[in-house]
């Protein structure tokens, strides 16, 4: 006797008919597991600047980033900041540790790197 299935066997398919389907309340909770994962933007005064800053979660990090406080690699599945000035672009935005970031004004201007660091 083989064992008894829980699962329907067409539910890939209903399930993609069904999002596509999906009344607005369901799309509204999507929405907001996204912005749950890729975190809430806020903003925060920095050097007489306005800086947007979201907050990423582990799940949600999945590239490797360089962390301009430390100059240290952030790799993925580490929760970190990304901050970028309210007036620039995509370009400008900047992967940041948490700690990192909460500590961006006790920093020295100078960059700290290792004795083996390339001096790019």
């Amino acid at each position: 006797m083989s064992p008894r299935r829980n699962r329907s066997r067409g539910g890939a398919a209903r399930s993609v008919k069904a999002a596509r389907f999906a009344p607005a309340a369901r799309r509204g909770e999507e929405e907001g597991e996204a912005r749950m994962r890729y975190g809430l933007e806020h903003t925060e005064d920095w050097q007489g600047e306005e800086w947007s800053v979201r907050q990423i979660s582990g799940g949600a990090a999945t590239k490797h980033y360089r962390c301009p406080g430390c100059d240290q690699e952030i790799p993925p599945g580490v929760p970190h900041v990304v901050a970028w000035p309210s007036q620039g672009d995509v370009a400008d935005r900047r992967h940041w540790h948490r700690a990192c970031w909460n500590a961006r004004d006790r920093r020295t201007v100078r960059l700290q790197r290792s004795r083996n660091a390339p001096r790019y």
